[in-house]
């Protein structure tokens, strides 16, 4: 049972990266904060639904809010 929520986190992270403009920023950080947020929602008693909208709104704002400078995590895969 706690197996899927760790696999689903670690291809997030696996598959997501930062890029350079706002669009793969904000694309990137929502899928981050989608997987964790699914996975937290999972532990925490919300549905896997509702903490995986609510950590991609998350995730895609701080993605879409910060710049290359602030956090990089190189070329995102897409590119």
């Amino acid at each position: 049972m706690i197996r899927l929520p760790i696999l689903m986190t670690a291809a997030a992270l696996a598959l997501s990266a930062c890029g350079s403009s706002t669009g793969d920023r904000g694309l990137s950080g929502a899928g981050i904060g989608a997987g964790a947020g699914a996975v937290v929602g999972a532990v925490t008693g919300l549905t896997i639904v509702e903490g995986a909208l609510i950590g991609a709104a998350a995730g895609g704002l701080t993605g879409a809010l910060t710049d290359e400078d602030t956090i990089d995590l190189g070329k995102p895969f897409w590119e």
